[in-house]
């Protein structure tokens, strides 16, 4: 006889990058991978872009656990990190300003924005990107970073800079009058997420410039496909346009997702990202 259990989440997103949240303190969770791929369809089930475990840390504030909608793990989720943030402090799990994370990709700090009473933003110290290939990891038969390389991928010759922000990122710059909101992303991105130049697949970030300081970018997810907003993607694309030569170190860029903006400052001292945290709903299903 299958045993139904009844889950309680909450539904919440960053620039419309879509979560469903558990609180794994009270809800101790068996099985993330099938439960995100269930519970991620948005035909038959919650629906989002995946399905994140607010945990108990022995080193942090708190910890979480990230599952793609295909079920597999990821290291880390810059707007869903926020978010994390925001729940905590909701919940009673931990009211500490700035908030410690444990991740899979190493301990993150967020300090809250608040309206009044209430958790609305964050900003996080994403920590410094990385460019060694072997770090990222990008299949080269050397050390030197892939910045600007044109390499052939999916069967067609692209210019790309990949980077790590504690997950993979290829970002593509695309020229001025690129179609970017209009073209077939899936046609496009999903070759690369699964070409064997990225051994653990790979996020895409296509991007154009509209200015220094204001830059346009749609993603394809590892495990996800296209989604509203991508945090680590944000900051890896700041990153890649301060290695080319595109924006300046130590400036505030501004980066349009599909689901809003995010503000990357790629300094001295790494990478922060400012952004909205948001509640969308609360409820219980039955799995």
């Amino acid at each position: 006889m299958e045993i139904i259990v009844t889950l309680n989440f909450t539904k919440m997103h960053g620039c419309g990058n879509d979560y469903i949240y558990v609180n794994a303190f009270q809800q101790p969770i068996d099985n993330p991978n099938e439960l995100s791929e269930i519970l991620s369809d948005r035909h038959f089930s919650v629906g989002g872009d995946g399905l994140i475990l607010v945990c108990p840390s022995d080193v942090a504030d708190v910890k979480m656990r990230m599952f793609n909608a295909d079920g597999s793990e990821g290291k880390m989720c810059g707007n869903g990190v926020r978010c994390v943030a925001k729940f905590a402090y909701d919940h009673g799990l931990s009211k500490a300003n700035p908030m410690s994370v444990e991740t899979l990709s190493g301990i993150k700090t967020i300090k809250l924005a608040f309206d009044g009473n209430e958790v609305v933003g964050a900003s996080v110290d994403m920590g410094f990107p990385i460019f060694e290939p072997a770090k990222i990891p990008v299949a080269t038969e050397d050390d030197t970073p892939v910045v600007s390389r044109e390499v052939v991928l999916g069967g067609k010759p692209q210019t790309v800079t990949c980077v790590s922000m504690g997950n993979p990122h290829c970002v593509i710059f695309v020229p001025e009058d690129f179609p970017l909101w209009d073209f077939d992303i899936k046609a496009e991105g999903s070759p690369i997420e699964n070409d064997s130049f990225f051994p653990e697949k790979v996020n895409v970030e296509f991007v154009k410039k509209i200015s220094d300081t204001y830059f346009e970018m749609r993603v394809w997810e590892r495990g996800s496909g296209e989604t509203f907003a991508c945090g680590t993607g944000a900051c890896a694309t700041v990153a890649a346009a301060c290695e080319t030569g595109l924006c300046e170190k130590g400036t505030d860029v501004t980066v349009k997702l599909r689901g809003g903006e995010l503000k990357i400052n790629c300094g001295e001292n790494g990478i922060i990202m400012t952004g909205e945290a948001v509640t969308a709903f609360s409820g219980t299903v039955e799995v």
